[in-house]
């Protein structure tokens, strides 16, 4: 069993097949996916699949990116659906400085508050980090976000940086970049970290896994990943997919 723990499939890119999309999926032995949602629109597509398929969870939250057009209600709306027993995280939330739409002092308050709000409803945070590190750990630390735990998603961190947040209760998921040739930081995240902290994700529709990079990424390719990390720790590929689920399980609360 595979379980996707990070996946986009409320995206606009599947809206014409995303059935399709998740057979391919379980075809592929990825019994569960964790769907996120980062603003108005996608939490409301992510409720919709928990609802339509039994094996759909969703993460709820505000994305950095986007952290200038949140609002107070959206916050209390975020709250609100904490309680479904299908949301499984809060996020995904953090830092990401690539891009310019929300100025850094808007999305660092916005993390504070969602980091604070998954301290209140007891669910894990999915952190998003680009190009933000040192802030990203820093509040984490200062958030004493190890109080919920949760999930460094797509993490693409030094293992420095890796150990740094298992301390304080995170989760390192890797994604399709593992997989890319040149990709060496993930590379020796994956060989040198625990199989114990690790979790696989696709982040699909983006960051399809090789031979598929630039192509749309889907959920069935995440056995790709753990293929690669299979292969870079000497393990099984069965081992490696049944430790990540495990762990997925027990991260998210999620009892088959």
């Amino acid at each position: 069993m595979y379980i996707d723990t990070h996946v986009h499939l409320n995206a606009d890119q599947y809206e014409a097949d995303v059935a399709e999309v998740i057979e391919r999926a379980l075809e592929a032995g990825v019994e569960k996916m964790v769907v996120v949602g980062f603003d108005r629109k996608t939490i409301n597509k992510a409720m919709e699949l928990t609802e339509q398929y039994p094996f759909i969870y969703a993460v709820v939250g505000w994305h950095p990116v986007d952290a200038i057009d949140c609002t107070e209600e959206d916050l209390n709306w975020i709250e609100s659906l904490a309680a479904h027993p299908k949301v499984v995280g809060i996020g995904e939330t953090g830092l990401d400085y690539y891009w310019d739409k929300s100025p850094k002092d808007v999305q660092q308050q916005l993390f504070r508050k969602q980091i604070r709000l998954a301290q209140k409803v007891g669910l894990p945070i999915i952190i998003h980090n680009r190009d933000a590190t040192a802030d990203v750990v820093r509040i984490l630390q200062e958030e004493q976000a190890e109080k919920t735990g949760g999930i460094m998603h797509c993490f693409g961190g030094s293992v420095e940086t890796a150990k740094e947040c298992i301390r304080m209760d995170f989760s390192i998921s890797l994604g399709g970049p593992v997989t890319f040739k040149n990709a060496k930081t993930p590379k020796e995240v994956a060989t040198e970290i625990s199989l114990d902290h690790l979790l696989i994700e696709t982040d699909a529709p983006y960051l399809a896994p090789h031979p598929y990079r630039g192509k749309r990424n889907e959920p069935a390719l995440v056995t790709l990943v753990a293929e690669e990390i299979a292969r870079l720790k000497g393990l099984s590929v069965e081992e490696v997919a049944a430790r990540t689920s495990e762990n997925a399980l027990k991260r998210f609360n999620i009892h088959e």
